[in-house]
């Protein structure tokens, strides 16, 4: 009989109780807008990559070891009192729009089925959030259906659930069983193949130039009434050869490192949740970190540094409130 796993970032659908289990022992650690699990290093910023996180360890299915529970970490931000008598950050000169930096590969249009003749991975998982099915080599897919959640994960209070159906919960385990609301004839494994093909690309380019591409890199901000100050953690950034960019609402970034042998580069496009004042706004590079300034433009409170980031209701601001002239 068919069971699912529920061992943390397996979920697999199976009938071969001595197959192979991939999954995470560790509990998922959201810390400071990124997110992964604590068993393994790797770091992301969306959900959906977060999903996409490789397993780190090897067993057997289970559909009775649950996860343990989420582990939260307290964002490394000093209080507000700690600031009240600090003098205002010094004017640091613009950065030049004239100053280009190439913007960011185009999002990957993916496909909503796989397309005729692209070879499927023996165990890829369906790629639609809730499935869990794995695709088999060899085994017929018809009569497949997938059961499956359209939406995007809603983290709200306490609270998740999907955006696309009703149901709420307050773990995380039983967020990740929530069953899906939506059924397609067929499951999605591959697609068209170009998002494979994209992260490939993406790896092989960074290797023949001889360094390592950062997907992510710890970031946090606080703010005025009249500025947001984020910082961009990063090591040994090249002065010379980085690029910052201010948009009216983004912020184009492209960060090279000095490390030795292989330096590292963190290239990427930060879209802003308020319009900035570009030519006001300013950076400067650090030992650990990128700093920049962002002049809010009508100096209205910011809940969240980017515009794609649920707000968290909190706001973290040095100084009282007031107007901007």
């Amino acid at each position: 009989m068919a069971q699912k796993c529920v061992h943390q970032g397996c979920g697999k659908v199976y009938t071969d109780e001595d197959e192979v289990c991939r999954y995470h022992p560790g509990p998922p650690v959201f810390h400071e807008g990124q997110k992964g699990w604590k068993c393994c290093k790797p770091r992301v910023l969306t959900f959906e990559e977060f999903m996409s996180i490789e397993p780190c360890t090897e067993g057997k299915h289970s559909t009775t070891d649950f996860p343990p529970k989420i582990e939260k970490k307290e964002a490394d931000v000093a209080p507000a009192a700690n600031h009240e008598n600090l003098p205002p950050p010094p004017p640091r000169a613009p950065i030049s729009v004239a100053q280009a930096v190439p913007p960011p590969p185009p999002v990957v249009e993916e496909s909503d089925n796989d397309e005729e003749g692209i070879e499927i991975p023996d165990g890829r998982v369906c790629r639609r959030k809730a499935c869990g099915a794995a695709y088999k080599k060899g085994a017929s897919r018809e009569g497949e259906t997938c059961v499956h959640h359209p939406g995007v994960p809603i983290f709200h209070e306490g609270s998740k659930g999907y955006s696309c159906c009703k149901r709420r919960v307050l773990e995380f385990d039983q967020f990740m069983k929530i069953e899906g609301c939506k059924t397609k004839p067929r499951h999605l494994f591959v697609g068209s193949g170009k998002q494979d093909a994209a992260a490939q690309d993406k790896k092989t380019a960074a290797a023949s130039a001889g360094e390592e591409l950062l997907d992510t890199i710890r970031s946090d901000f606080y703010q005025t009434p009249a500025s947001v100050i984020a910082s961009f953690f990063l090591k040994k950034i090249n002065k010379e050869a980085a690029k910052v960019v201010f948009g009216e609402r983004e912020i184009l970034l492209d960060l090279p490192t000095t490390d030795v042998p292989l330096p590292k580069r963190y290239k990427t496009k930060v879209p802003l949740f308020g319009a900035i004042d570009v030519a006001k706004s300013s950076y400067k590079i650090m030992g650990t970190k990128l700093e920049v300034t962002l002049v809010k433009a009508d100096g209205s409170s910011w809940p969240v540094l980017r515009s794609d980031d649920r707000p968290t209701g909190e706001i973290l601001q040095v100084g009282r409130a007031g107007t901007v002239q």
